[in-house]
């Protein structure tokens, strides 16, 4: 999707990683934290919503099941094909580009960005996708964007995870994504991002002609417990887990902790479409 890492992403993604994430334990904290942010501004249903860069589709087949027709697009084939054989009437899948997406000035209610920004490399290009967010939904309609954090690749994947044992060339990867946002990959296969400081990212909406109505970082430190996997088999332990990442989610001295952050904005209801 990137000028400087096409390869590098479908490489990773070609692998078929993408599919289960979300079933992990961290994944699970991922998924549930997401969702309860998306539904603090999402319109009720029916309406539709474009997923742009769904990746193989748990999000989309999430509103489905809540009432909502999905417009789903994905760069990657593997996962608009692993998404149609599973899809329901109400989720139309197709690969499609973030940057130019095939539908129609503000023709849905809101759009999930949960992907795109995390594999374009240059500035304009993310700006563009977010751009063709803004033209895609209706006025005053919602655009959730999700970035990585900066220092998700020294917190989770140094520190939590120790990916410089397997992988030597890791500290140097993070390193240098630290100074300039391009987190490579650390082995043949490996993950490649765009990472974001959060005042990066505020401004990369607010150019691109939205508005800005909160952000938040995600899973707070569930990235660092490392009997993760009982805390989210336990509803009590889970609730903890959750309610931690809640009552830091706009602290911002923490903002950058967590793997992820979460931007929502709006179209302004008087916005032109560009």
């Amino acid at each position: 999707m990137s000028t400087w890492e096409p390869a590098a992403m479908h490489a990773y993604y070609d692998r078929g990683h993408e599919r289960a994430r979300l079933d992990e334990p961290f994944g699970v904290v991922e998924f549930l934290r997401t969702q309860e942010i998306v539904l603090r501004a999402l319109p009720p249903a029916p309406g539709v919503v474009a997923d742009i860069g769904g990746g193989p589709g748990r999000y989309a087949l999430w509103l489905a099941e809540s009432g909502y027709e999905v417009e789903h697009r994905d760069l990657v084939q593997r996962h608009v094909d692993e998404l149609a054989v599973r899809a329901p009437e109400r989720v139309r899948t197709k690969q499609g580009d973030a940057r130019a997406v095939d539908l129609p000035d503000a023709s849905v209610d809101a759009v999930l960005l949960l992907g795109p920004l995390y594999h374009l490399g240059e500035r304009t290009e993310r700006v563009l996708a977010l751009q063709e967010a803004a033209r895609v939904v209706r006025p005053g309609g919602p655009v959730f964007v999700a970035a990585i954090s900066r220092w998700a690749p020294r917190l989770h994947g140094l520190v939590a995870q120790r990916l410089y044992e397997p992988h030597p060339r890791m500290r140097e990867v993070v390193d240098r994504a630290e100074r300039d946002g391009r987190l490579e990959p650390a082995h043949e296969g490996g993950f490649s991002a765009f990472t974001h400081r959060p005042d990066d990212l505020r401004a990369e909406v607010l150019d691109a002609g939205l508005a800005l109505r909160d952000l938040v970082a995600v899973e707070g430190i569930a990235f660092a417990l490392d009997d993760l996997d009982e805390r989210v088999a336990t509803a009590v332990d889970l609730e903890v887990v959750l309610d931690a990442a809640r009552s830091v989610e706009r602290v911002p001295e923490l903002l950058g902790l967590g793997p992820h952050l979460l931007a929502t904005a709006v179209r302004p209801p008087a916005s032109p479409v560009r």
